[in-house]
């Protein structure tokens, strides 16, 4: 059978390459298609899946004529919602309204039907794939809907996937947001025959908008047994030059418009910095850490024994360095605790509830003695025996393994499903 994958930026390759992967282990066979930024052509997953037998990949502007490109990337441009900024947003409206959706359709459909007539010719039994495509997203939601709906009339399954987990175990963590009420931001994955997540908590932000069989919950892809044991293999070398530092520690930081209280982040920052046995990296997000003021701190760069990872440093490398990883509610943690290394949830730092803190309490930190006396203890005592273990095995199981530990082949019988005429009669 094949299917056509659309990946677009760093969090969709990490969580679908492992489906797809799977996908050719079963036998099948896919084309993907980069729809983000052209540098992730290098990527080394990217690069992974161009090496795999009846896997083609591309990105879009290699596979449209140039001018249709630049009308489909213009229209895309005057929709996002990431551009409706005050200096910026007016003149974007207007060009919206001027090239109206009547007007845009053409281009939508001619790209459309260019790229699924390139994978799928006349066959009509396959499975269109995007990851989960919000409101807000850096896509057009209004080209995606044209696809799929092109996809559906042939006969194509059509399916959202996993870009990430549900860090948060609490609905209030952006800015600006304060009402308790269903996130219409997730209404958008309505245009879908399936929509996938990992785990409850994942589906709690869709049910409000979907009937509950539009929702598969499969567990997850990026931190399941198998994949982690591939990926390994796959990992580039580490960048990181290691020292004789006694205790290593890791802070990932989150996206810059989840409210975290930064001037607290600093001070705890330099409380590790403190120790002379410690070293710490600081990982920015990968999108939009380069927003954050504290990368730029002055005096934090002053530090010898704090650095900032660049992006040649994989969190996988990260999390491979460190013995401690300090957590601002982040999905990244979730492999740490699948290692059994100490994940310090710093619930302080930020306006929300870490679902690692809200599984496994033992690791919150309240305050900054916590910080102190848990940097000291490692130090003392060593980094063992840190989780309850009962805690622990219920993370893995509703979090990272909800049907199983086996997570992969879910999701293929998925797809295969989706992609023959008994989900389209």
């Amino acid at each position: 059978m094949k299917a056509l994958f659309f990946l677009r930026h760093y969090n969709d390759i990490d969580h679908i390459t492992p489906i797809i992967s799977k996908w050719i282990d079963s036998g099948h066979s896919c084309d993907v298609v980069l729809i983000g930024s052209s540098r992730f052509r290098n990527d080394f997953r990217i690069r992974f899946l161009m090496g795999l037998d009846r896997v083609r990949v591309a990105h879009i502007l290699d596979l449209l004529p140039l001018l249709e490109f630049c009308r489909w990337w213009f229209q895309t441009l005057i929709l996002i919602r990431s551009l409706r900024r005050p200096l910026i947003g007016p003149l974007v409206e207007t060009l919206a309204s001027i090239f109206n959706i009547k007007q845009r359709e053409p281009i939508w459909r001619s790209t459309a039907n260019r790229l699924l007539t390139r994978t799928f010719k006349d066959n009509n039994e396959g499975v269109v794939a995007f990851d989960w495509i919000e409101r807000n997203s850096s896509i057009c939601v209004e080209w995606v809907e044209v696809l799929l709906s092109i996809a559906r009339s042939k006969g194509l399954g059509t399916v959202s996937l996993p870009h990430g987990d549900s860090p948060h175990a609490n609905q209030l963590i952006r800015r600006g947001e304060r009402s308790l009420k269903p996130d219409t931001t997730y209404s958008a994955a309505r245009i879908f025959d399936k929509l996938v997540v990992p785990n409850e908590l994942c589906a709690g932000r869709f049910r409000p908008f979907l009937d509950g069989q539009k929702i598969a919950v499969l567990g997850s892809p990026r931190y399941c047994d198998e994949w982690l044991r591939k990926f390994a293999k796959l990992l580039p070398p580490s960048p990181i030059t290691y020292s004789n530092s006694q205790l290593k520690v890791v802070l990932f930081l989150r996206k810059s418009n989840f409210t975290t209280f930064w001037e607290e982040v600093g001070e705890v920052v330099q409380i590790i910095a403190a120790f002379p046995k410690v070293e710490l990296i600081i990982k920015p997000h990968t999108r939009g850490g380069w927003q954050q003021s504290l990368t730029r701190s002055a005096s934090l760069r002053r530090l010898s024994n704090v650095s900032v990872a660049d992006n040649n440093m994989h969190s996988a490398h990260l999390l491979n360095w460190a013995d401690v990883i300090v957590d601002i509610a982040t999905s990244v943690a979730f492999e740490a605790v699948k290692a059994n290394k100490p994940v310090l949830a710093a619930d302080y730092l930020h306006a929300g509830r870490s679902t690692v803190a809200d599984f496994m309490p033992e690791t919150e930190l309240k305050c900054r003695d916590d910080v102190y006396k848990r940097i000291d203890e490692f130090i003392t005592s060593g980094c063992d025996s840190f989780y309850i273990k009962e805690h622990r095995q219920r993370f893995l199981e509703e979090v990272l393994e909800v049907g199983g530990a086996d997570v992969l082949p879910r999701y293929i019988t998925l797809l295969e499903e989706l992609g023959t005429h008994i989900n389209h009669d």
